[in-house]
C-alpha cells in the first residue's frame, strides 16, 4: 500500500479527510503483522501526526477524516460520540428493498450488552439478473443509500442481514452463493459498502461541512454493468 492509493479529498489546518481503499486496516492490528495501515501510511504520506475521531470497518471503503491536533480530535470525537455527525453509505444488498425505511433493531455489543440501534435507508437501484443464484430462476439485487442514525459495530451489515437483505460480500452474515456469484461474474472479492458522505461541523470555528466522495472505480464499473449509472 502506498500514499498514491489513499486519495486525500480535503484537508485545512484541523482536519483531512481521505478515501480509504477497501480491505485496509485503520490502525496496527497485532494479527497482521507488517500489514501496512491507513495511519501509519498518512502519517508518511503528510509528514504530520494524526488523530483519529471515528474509524471504517476494514473491508469498507471510502470517506474518512482525522483531526491535525489533539484539540480538534477532541471536538470532532465528541460529536462522533454524541451522534451528530450525519454519515450516508451506498450498499448493493440482495433481493428489492422497500423504497425507503428504517431498521430499528438493538444490537449487542462486545460485552453483551444491548444497545438502541437505528438505520435508515433510500432504494436507488434495482436489477433482476437471468442467473439462478439461489432457488430462484433469477437474482434480484438492490442499491441503497444508507444513513445509520447510530454508531453500533457492525451496525449496517448487521441491520440489513436482519431484515434479511445482507450486503453482497459480506463474509460473516452475507449469502455465501450470492457472494460466489459475484466473484464468479464479476470479478468482486470485497464488500459492496462504501462510506459516500459526512455532514458535521468544523472543530475550529462551527460551520457546517458537507463532505463528500464518489465509490471508488471498481463499484462505479459494477454498477455501470447493473445498469445503475
Amino acid at each position: 500500500m502506498t500514499g498514491a492509493e489513499i486519495e486525500i479529498l480535503y484537508r485545512d489546518d484541523d482536519l483531512v479527510a481521505v478515501h480509504k481503499p477497501a480491505g485496509l486496516l485503520v490502525h496496527r492490528n497485532t494479527h497482521a503483522g507488517r500489514e501496512p495501515f491507513l495511519l501509519q501510511t498518512l502519517r508518511d504520506l503528510l509528514g504530520t501526526r494524526l488523530y483519529p475521531v471515528h474509524r471504517l470497518d476494514r473491508p469498507t471503503s471510502g470517506l474518512m477524516i482525522m483531526a491535525l491536533s489533539p484539540g480538534a480530535a477532541a471536538v470532532l470525537a465528541r460529536q462522533f460520540a454524541a451522534q451528530e455527525v450525519r454519515k450516508a453509505y451506498l450498499a448493493v444488498v440482495r433481493g428489492f428493498t422497500d423504497e425507503e425505511g428504517a431498521i430499528e433493531w438493538p444490537l449487542k455489543s462486545e460485552s453483551g450488552a444491548e444497545a438502541p440501534a437505528r438505520t435508515e435507508f433510500t432504494r436507488l437501484g434495482l436489477v433482476e439478473i437471468p442467473h439462478p443464484v439461489g432457488p430462484h430462476p433469477t437474482a434480484r439485487y438492490s442499491l441503497v443509500r444508507v444513513e445509520p442514525r447510530t454508531g453500533r459495530t457492525h451496525q449496517i451489515r448487521r441491520h440489513f442481514a436482519h431484515i434479511r437483505h445482507p450486503l453482497v460480500g459480506d463474509v460473516l452474515r452475507g449469502d455465501g452463493r450470492q457472494n460466489r456469484f459475484f466473484r464468479e461474474h464479476f470479478g468482486i472479492r470485497r464488500l459492496l459498502l462504501a462510506s459516500v458522505e459526512l455532514r458535521f461541523r468544523h472543530p475550529a470555528n462551527g460551520e457546517e461541512m458537507r463532505l463528500q466522495c464518489p465509490p471508488d472505480e471498481e463499484m462505479r464499473t459494477l454498477f455501470a454493468k447493473l445498469g445503475w449509472a
